[in-house]
């Protein structure tokens, strides 16, 4: 059996906080462990922390997020019509033996959601940016 939730959020900070919220309770209803959501929720909010800072030039937009949970497997689907960003090219590999103080600030985040997740694929479609995530998970 699969549950299914979809949002469309717009690009505001507090909008996050909804989407943990709904993470949360489609967890909850799919027994999923408590740190299977976590690790959820830190991968959704650095997506969605990155297309509000970074999609679009100004203005208030609308992105989408869709999470479909299996007995094995959950899939999420971030759909934004912001500026073009494949994270598997586009983002700088980050150096994790450099000193801290000798870091660039940023740049871990793609880092740590390719670390939580499984799969990812990403692909450009119609002026959109599509980003699929899976994490699988014991039955």
């Amino acid at each position: 059996m699969s549950s299914r939730l979809c949002l469309k959020l717009e690009t505001r900070l507090d909008e996050l906080e909804r989407l943990t919220v709904a993470v949360e309770d489609l967890g909850q209803r799919n027994n999923w462990p408590s740190d299977f959501i976590f690790q959820v929720n830190l991968v959704l909010e650095e997506i969605g922390i990155n297309i509000i800072n970074h999609g679009y030039d100004n203005g208030l937009h609308e992105f989408e997020v869709t999470l479909t949970s299996e007995l094995k497997s959950l899939t999420i689907e971030i759909i934004d019509a912001g500026k073009p960003f494949n994270p598997l090219k586009d983002a700088p590999s980050p150096n994790l033996t450099a000193p801290l103080e000798e870091r660039p600030i940023g740049g871990l985040g793609i880092h740590l959601i390719c670390s939580l997740m499984d799969e990812l694929h990403y692909q450009r479609d119609g002026g959109r940016n599509r980003l699929t995530l899976v994490k699988r998970r014991d039955p």
